[in-house]
This record gives structure tokens, C-alpha cells and sequence, in this order.
């Protein structure tokens, strides 16, 4: 059911995070760029840098809802895009993150436009990104993620 994912879970520990199904986002490369979303104050752990995403609802896949979130936030045609991995980088119990890694299919940033969940949409050059302040939980999984780049093709 189409937004039956938004909603806090609360952890044993007593901390929320957003999506009722878990959440997830993308990690969407272009060149040696990656798509970066500036967040809206308003929005939970706002004024920060991360990818597209949010909440997954209970029919989807994080890939699914990944690309959800990106066409949402951006405006991004996902059939611009093509998806290579799957990598939870976040697990608490009774909920996770996964960060869809993905690239554009002809290899260059796509043009994007903003919704109100965000200040700045900017394709950021992977040597650039840890000059922005980012959201707590994409810097935490940020090295790891470089790991996982996709292919070109």
C-alpha cells in the first residue's frame, strides 16, 4: 500500500528512525559524481547532506523504494538509471537502511530538480563530499560505500 511505510520505529534503546518497513536511498553515480541531496531543515536530521531516499512501504523493495524516493525528491527518470547492489549500512533491531548503489546509464549526471524535502540537489565529486556537512548516518556508512562503486560499463 502506497505510503504505508511512513512512520518511527523505536529501538530497544529508545532512538527512532523513520520507515515503519526500514528505509533506503541512493548512492547514485556519474562520472566520479555522486547525486547528493542538501535536506530541508524541517526534515528529520535537516540542513544536511545525504542521498535521496526514505521510507520503504511494505510491498516494496529497497531498490524499489530507492528509486521511489530519488523520482520523488529529484525528479530523476529511473530509466535513466540502473541499480548494481544492495548494501544495508545500517541494522538495529526491527529496523535497517539499505543503500541502493547505482549509475546513470549513459555515464553523466542527469538534470534534477528539487521537491520541498530539500535546499540543493548537487552532483558532488567523490573527492568533495566529506567537505559538506553531512547527515550522521551517510557519513557513517561513506567509506564503505566507495568500496562498493559500481562498474562502468
Amino acid at each position: 500500500m502506497l505510503g504505508d511505510g511512513n512512520g518511527w520505529v523505536i529501538s530497544p534503546n529508545g532512538k527512532k528512525y523513520w520507515g515503519k518497513f526500514g528505509a533506503a536511498g541512493l548512492f547514485l553515480q556519474a562520472e566520479d559524481k555522486i547525486l547528493l541531496q542538501h535536506r530541508a531543515a524541517w526534515t528529520a536530521q535537516g540542513d544536511t547532506w545525504g542521498i535521496p531516499g526514505g521510507a520503504r512501504d511494505s510491498h516494496e523493495t529497497a531498490t524499489e523504494a530507492a528509486l521511489r524516493e530519488t523520482v520523488e525528491e529529484c525528479g530523476i527518470d529511473p530509466a535513466h538509471v540502473t541499480p548494481c547492489e544492495e548494501v544495508v549500512t545500517m541494522r538495529v533491531p526491527g529496523w535497517s537502511y539499505t543503500t541502493v548503489l547505482a549509475r546513470t546509464i549513459d555515464g553523466a549526471p542527469l538534470p534534477v530538480e528539487a521537491n520541498e524535502e530539500s535546499e540543493e540537489l548537487r552532483w558532488v565529486p567523490l573527492d568533495d563530499v566529506c567537505e559538506l556537512h553531512l547527515h550522521p548516518g551517510f557519513a557513517a556508512a561513506l567509506e564503505g560505500l566507495i568500496g562498493h562503486t559500481c562498474p562502468h560499463d
